[in-house]
This record gives structure tokens, sequence and C-alpha cells, in this order.
């Protein structure tokens, strides 16, 4: 299929917005399925895990295929909730395009936020689809609103419901009025075209000459805003009744980005199938019949049997298979714009690019974040499986992190979240027949440096009988305003040469993995290199780098250094009679309260607390309101712990 009819895309949202209900629908409408699965059924071809339809969320990102209108779509579905929030990045890391789904009533949600940010990291240009219009409650001004207040875009609303709540039946089209549309529906199209006029030059200049804008002026308008990012299409529609799907459909097809209308992911690779390959692994999973690599080719042609290099090593392609969720279909090639899974590579990661042997290239990788929740796993017996099953899931979520502990020599294992970790271990149990004793979950706290040292003098000497080692370093170590570590050289007249400058930072980067307090990994400092000396036979890089990791140790226990601890930000939504527990609760936990409000009885609690304080939140929660109160919690980085 030629590029420009290609769409790879996937579906945003906070849980329970209804981003699996409407990929159903999609594949149903497309002629994917026959039959509509039902998340409460658990029936859904996305939704294909045991423990996602045991628990009615999506956890995993599923790929599935369909075509409309002479297009073909590659859909992920991708999970909601912020503990599988590195399945969302790994996802928009490869897509071209997405649909932000919206609840209706609820309007923007906290995962919504998040999920948004992501995109934008990444550039990838949205449209939104607000769903659930049939609920009680349900507004479309009012989430629209919300999204113009939390998100910042400038939304452009192209459909009107008809009917509200219970009586909604449909959505009228505002680009094509029918001739006996309703005064309402003729208001909201001038709305529309004002709209788009501020944002669209040559849409402006008609709007001026002739006082409309014609469909086919707003479509080609809509769709270079989109692909700008200056607009946001709004659609909506009730996907569990199948109203709104599509139009949805048409939308994604009209102003989503084909590959070829996206930037190269580099100079000399072109989305061109004839260029030299390219192509970004970005999940990795083990089925019944062996490892499977997922990839999105970005360039040149990947066929069955090819030999791939990655970091070095070179593999063979066994297989090429066009993926739908759970089901596999081979085929001969897979070209730049595609979205396919390969069997035969056994060492490719997360992130990893695949090339061909004679042109060698690295694509940027996916962000992975930094784990905030542990627990110690222990298998009842057969340890040696359990080692090489930890391996495996780490291999296929690079957010899950394996370490044996050096003091009690327990095995700990850290996620994004309780549920990230449950999910986890029950997938040992269910997957890997393994029998697991839990501990109870810890949180990964983090070192500081509060105020720092200068001139701290290191010399790096030894003399073993071969040849000898010799790096003299002088640091300065200051807190930094952001989170990570940022180094610098202020050496003059070259006394550390710049070869040995960058192995006293990769041995300063060393020192941050195990701070003076407590052995955490050490965040927010500056380190400079102000001085130094060679020797003109025993200087090596390896002198350096022990010298960066020894001398900044030794700072670091110099300095007056603070332990944090990662904080949440908690958004709790409860009955307006329940809320002075729930303030009391949170203040319990150390929680301090950013912001409520209440509406139509429900009221919206804002909170930041400390991750170490939400272990069990949700049953106290559920009690406290007599099973009615719900939470979403998103780390927000870390703080000072008292």
């Amino acid at each position: 299929m030629r590029i420009h009819l290609v769409r790879n895309l996937g579906i945003l949202a906070h849980v329970d917005a209804g981003k699996t209900t409407v990929t159903e629908r999609i594949l149903h409408r497309t002629g994917a399925t026959h039959k509509t699965g039902e998340v409460h059924d658990g029936t859904t071809v996305t939704d294909f895990d045991p423990q996602e339809r045991d628990r009615g969320i999506t956890i995993f990102a599923a790929a599935v295929s369909c075509t409309w209108a002479g297009h073909r779509l590659t859909l992920i579905d991708t999970p909601g909730h912020v503990d599988f929030t590195a399945e969302v990045e790994r996802s928009l890391r490869v897509l071209d395009g997405a649909v932000a789904v919206f609840d209706a009533v609820a309007g923007v949600e906290p995962q919504s936020e998040t999920v948004w940010r992501q995109a934008d990291r990444h550039g990838v240009p949205r449209i939104a689809f607000v769903n659930k219009l049939d609920r009680a409650g349900a507004d479309l001004d009012a989430a629209v609103a919300s999204i113009r207040a939390r998100l910042h875009p400038a939304p452009l609303v192209v459909q009107l419901p008809i009917g509200r709540e219970d009586g909604f039946t449909g959505v009228i089209d505002l680009l094509r009025l029918p001739e006996d549309a309703s005064a309402e529906a003729r208001r909201r199209r001038r709305v529309l075209e004002e709209a788009v006029a501020e944002l669209h030059p040559v849409a402006l200049d008609e709007f001026c000459a002739t006082g409309i804008i014609t469909a086919e002026t707003l479509e080609k308008a809509l769709r270079e805003l989109t692909l700008s990012g200056e607009g946001l299409v709004v659609l909506c529609g009730a996907a569990y009744r199948d109203r709104g799907i599509e139009p949805l459909l048409d939308a994604v097809v009209a102003y989503l980005p084909s590959p070829a209308d996206v930037p190269p992911v580099r100079p000399d690779r072109p989305a061109d199938p004839a260029a030299p390959l390219a192509a970004l692994v970005f999940k990795v999973v083990s089925t019944a019949t062996g490892r499977l690599t997922y990839l999105r080719v970005y360039s040149g042609t990947l066929r069955k049997g090819d030999h791939v290099t990655d970091a070095g090593r070179t593999e063979r392609v066994a297989r090429v298979l066009r993926v739908q969720a759970a089901r596999y279909s081979e085929v001969d090639s897979a070209v730049a714009g595609d979205i396919v899974a390969v069997a035969g590579p056994k060492a490719a990661r997360v992130g990893a690019t695949l090339c061909a042997p004679g042109a060698p290239v690295v694509l940027e990788p996916p962000v992975t974040a930094d784990p905030v929740v542990s627990v110690a796993v222990e298998a009842r017996r057969d340890g040696d499986r359990l080692t090489s099953a930890l391996a495996r899931l780490a291999e296929e979520d690079p957010s899950l992190v394996v370490r044996v502990d050096p003091e009690t020599g327990q095995t700990v294992l850290s996620g994004l979240g309780e549920l990230h970790l449950e999910v986890a271990v029950e997938k040992l149990r269910r997957d890997r027949g393994l029998e697991v004793a839990v501990g109870r979950p810890s949180v990964a706290y983090r070192e500081t440096v509060v105020s720092g040292v200068t001139g701290l003098v290191y010399r790096h000497v030894k003399q073993d009988g071969g040849a000898g080692q010799f790096a003299h370093v002088v640091l300065d170590v200051a807190p930094s305003e952001e989170e990570g570590f940022e180094f610098a050289s202020a050496v003059v007249g070259g006394r550390v040469p710049r070869e040995y400058v960058r192995a006293v930072e990769a041995g300063c980067r060393d020192a941050l993995e195990e701070g003076p307090l407590g052995g955490h990994p050490v965040t927010g400092l500056r380190v400079t290199l102000t001085d130094g000396a060679t020797h003109p036979k025993d200087s090596s890089d390896l002198a350096f780098r022990t010298a960066g990791r020894l001398g900044l140790r030794e700072a670091l226990r110099a300095c007056a250094v603070h332990l944090l601890e990662p904080v949440a930000e908690v958004v709790v939504t409860v009955p307006s009679d329940a809320v002075g527990g729930v303030l009391g609760d949170l203040a319990a936990r150390r929680g301090r309260v950013a912001g409520s409000a209440v509406r139509q009885g429900t009221a919206v609690v804002t909170a930041t607390v400390p991750v170490a304080e939400l272990f069990g939140y949700a049953t106290r929660l559920r009690s406290r309101t007599q099973g009615r109160g719900t939470f979403t919690a998103r780390p927000v980085g870390f703080a000072p712990v008292p």
C-alpha cells in the first residue's frame, strides 16, 4: 500500500474513558471483526491478556490493523492507568498521530493530562473524541472548556450532538450541513469558521472575501492545523452505543498524518522503501512459540530472511508478522511506515535500532521512567527459574528493575507503582508457574546535595609492578536546581586533556549510583572539574574514571546531603458528604491539599502525597466512602523527607 494511505495512530486517555470500547467499535465498523467485544464481558480483541480481562483495564499496549476508505490503519490501544504510562511512552515514540478520548462527564482527568504531555513531547498530532455523551451529566461544551483550560490547545468542534444524555442519538457534521439544519447547527458552523479563520491565513482570506468558508477549505485548513499542532479537531459520540464511530474514522483519514507527512527520523533515513533500513524496537513479547520483537520501520524494507544489525550484533529475521492483538499473520516484508513484529532476533531490546549491516544508524530510544516502588520477591522453590523469569520480565518491560540487595541478599523488584508490581508478580505466577512470596512494598529513595564543597583534591596513584595509574582531579560540588546531574569542566591550559575530562564525567556518574546516607542514587547536583594533573606514562582513561568516581564519593561525604522520597499528585473523587473524612485522612498521610471542587454532588480533591503513605490507600478510601470513592496517583518527582 502506498505510504500516504497509511495511518499509524494511538488511542490515548484516562482509565475508563472508553479507549478500548472505541477500538472495538472501530474494528467492527471497518470489518476487521464480525462481533464487537465488551470490556465488562472480557471479550475485547485488544485486552486479550487474562489479567486485563480480570481487572477490566488495559495493561499492555496492543496493536491492531484495519482498513477504511482505502487507507490502512494501525491502531495501538494504550493503557490509561498511570502505573503503565511507560507503555504509552514507548508507543508514542513510534506513532504518527493519536486520538485522545475524553469522558463527556468528567472532561480532562489526571491521566489525560499525563498522556497529553507525553504526546506533546513526541510532537504527535492529535484529534479529540469526547465519548460517553449518552451518560447522565454529559456535556460536550463543558468537556471542551476543560480541554481548553487544562491542555491549552485551540479546540475546533466539528460536530453537534443530536439529543442529550439518554436521548443522544447521533451527531451533525458541521462541515457539510444539511439544507434543513437547525439554527443552533448554523450558529455552531459560524463559530467553527471564525475559529479556523483566526488560525489559518487561507481560510481567513476566503472568510474576509466571501463571508463564509467552504467545506473543502475548512477540511484542508483543519488538516494543516492538526499537523502543526495549532488546532485540535474535536469530535463526539458514544462508543458503547456505536454513535460517532464512522465520522471518527473519516476524521482519522482526513486529518491525521501519514508516515510521509511527518519529518524523517533522520535526514539520511527518509520514509522511502528504497532507502537504507532503519527500524526501532518498541516492545518485546515472549509467546508460547518464542520471542517476538515489535518494531516500527522508519525507512527501507525489511524482508523475511534478512540479516539486521543492532549495536554491532548481526541476527537473522526468520519471520515478519502483521499484528492483530494476540493473533499474527505472516508476510514477506515490511516497508517504511509499517508497524510489525519479527521473529528471529534474540538480543534486541526495547529501544534498539535494527538496520542493514552495511548502513549502521542509531535512533533515539524511548525514555524509561525511574521506578518509585519496590518489593522483595522470593521463590518458594526453584530460585534459578525465578532469576531467569525476572530477567525476561525486565526485558519485556524496561520500567521494571531487578537487583539484589547487597546487605540482605534479597531479590528486589522495582516499578512505577503498586499495581505495576502486582501485575508483574501475577505474571510470574500465571505465565511461569512460579510460587512467589512477596514482601511489603517500599519506596525508592534518592539523595541530594543541600550544600556543596569546593576545591576537593583527589589523587589516584597506583603502582603494582606493571603499568601504573595516575590521575589528579580537583572538583567543585554544588546543588543543582534541576533533577539529575550536571557536569562541566573549567580546566584551562590543557592540564586535563579532553578525553580524560570525559572519563572524569563517566566516573562521577558511576559514583551517583550509591549516596553516602543509605546507598540510594544521588540526584540534583552539579560537578565542576576545576583543575588536575597528568603523568606522561601512567595517566589513562581508566585512571581518570577511577579518580572521578572515588573523588566524587569523597566529596559527597563532605557535603550536606538530604534524603528525598517520591511524591505523587493524588486526585480523589468522592461524594461531597465524604470530603471531611478524606481531607483528614490525606493530612494524616502527610498530604498537602492543592485544591478541591464540587460538581453535581461529587467532590474532587487534589493533593500531593508521599508515595510511601499511599500503600493500602485504595482499601481505606473504599471503606470511608462505602465503595463510592476513587483516586488516581501520578508520580511528580521527589521531595525532602521530614
